[in-house]
């Protein structure tokens, strides 16, 4: 059987997002609301007890100011490093991953501050039957289950909310709504949710008996829109390559270009997951979201509980390093920033990290990258060997090989 074609060598892409991790204020941030953001600098600047050993190697500390990581010189590090841009009109999970694969949202998604119309809401209702929605607001997901948890397990109401990104989301009590039946009502949504042009639909199970043991449950889903342009993923399907997703990759591309998907509950088990996938799949793309940075501390402003998922991550990085080969190529990035020190719940518009591992390689400067789908256009040239298989964005590849 003939092999799918690399270029450099390079077998196998491990894509890493730490979901929600930035590296500093972008320069239209202030249209965002976002100015002075820094995810990962602030984060080291409150919680002075961080340390990230194995992160300064890859050359985290040169990304932004961190006055508890170290910018290690060059030849300490053993990763190339730089950072992205955000090109897209966003700062949200569906337009951070999409621009990173290839596909720049160029028209944003819409938003409601306000919560959704009446028609809308009525008109979904509807068409599941239901007795009624609670909510139907901007808000917290962990705070609304608190205040409407349980009028919504006497009533079977499910609650309807939003925030300041592109999200319909529905929170419902695995027991007494069900899950399946949660589920359902959301792909519902999702129909009503593409004629709006909002980015996702996302099912919040939750359980417990009252309001202050109330605990959303690992089994979230997500329903996006369909990208509408081929993405990186596709290119390297065309190469023979298969593509994996960890995570809640799918979801993210409505399955788009993604040929095998590995969900997990945390990233403890994501961290789990890749480390057996690297033992079963010796070709191709895998592609992993760790969502713990951005949904149990970034979203809650929780500094301690950001940082030691930082050191947690750190720690895997010997690990990781341990599994891989002259012929593999790691680049750890993120989709947006979710600075914990910051006003507000929201994401931040920031700048991403974009670092290259390569057992044996040089570290090099990749200094700040024009958009996020260099690295799209840096994986697909891995594993297709081609330099310019996306309409957007410039390869590193020469430069990490270098």
């Amino acid at each position: 059987m003939k092999q799918p074609m690399g270029s450099q060598g390079i077998d196998r892409v491990l894509l890493i997002v730490l979901d929600g991790v930035g590296c500093g204020e972008l320069p239209d941030a202030g249209a965002y609301g976002d100015p002075g953001s820094d995810t990962l600098g602030h984060v080291s600047s409150r919680h002075p007890a961080l340390k990230l050993p194995n992160l300064a190697r890859w050359g985290l500390g040169h990304l932004t100011k961190m006055p508890t990581v170290p910018a290690l010189p060059l030849d300490q590090c053993v990763a190339s490093f730089g950072r992205c841009r955000e090109l897209s009109n966003g700062k949200d999970t569906t337009s951070g991953h999409w621009e990173m694969a290839g596909v720049v949202v160029e028209k944003a998604f819409a938003t409601f501050p306000n919560g959704f119309s009446k028609e809308i809401v009525a008109r979904w209702m509807r068409e599941n039957d239901l007795p009624g929605v609670l909510g139907n607001k901007t808000a917290s997901g962990t705070e609304i289950i608190r205040e409407l948890g349980v009028e919504h397990m006497k009533t079977g109401k499910p609650i309807l909310y939003t925030s300041a990104d592109s999200v319909w989301q529905i929170a419902a009590h695995e027991e007494a709504f069900g899950l399946e039946r949660l589920y359902a009502i959301s792909k519902s949504a999702r129909k009503i949710c593409d004629e709006l042009r909002i980015s996702r639909v996302i099912a919040r199970p939750f359980a417990g008996k009252t309001a202050a043991d109330f605990k959303r449950t690992p089994r979230r889903k997500d329903l996006s829109q369909t990208p509408p342009k081929k993405t990186m993923m596709e290119h390297a399907i065309d190469a023979g390559h298969k593509t994996t997703g960890i995570g809640k990759i799918w979801n993210i591309f409505n399955g788009r270009g993604i040929q095998e998907s590995l969900e997990t509950e945390d990233n403890a088990d994501g961290m789990r997951v890749i480390l057996k996938t690297l033992e079963t799949h010796p070709r191709g793309l895998l592609f992993a979201n760790l969502i713990d940075f951005d949904m149990n501390y970034g979203h809650r402003r929780d500094i301690p509980g950001f940082a030691k998922a930082l050191e947690d991550f750190d720690a895997f990085i010997p690990k990781l390093e341990a599994e891989l080969t002259e012929r593999d190529l790691v680049i750890l990035t993120a989709d947006h920033g979710n600075d914990p020190s910051y006003r507000g719940t929201d994401h931040t518009r920031e700048h991403v990290p974009f670092i290259a591992y390569r057992k044996g390689a040089k570290a090099a400067r990749l200094g700040d990258r024009s958009t996020f789908a260099d690295i799209g256009q840096t994986v697909a040239h891995a594993l297709t060997g081609k330099v310019d298989c996306l309409n957007v964005g410039t390869s590193a590849l020469t430069a990490i090989h270098a």
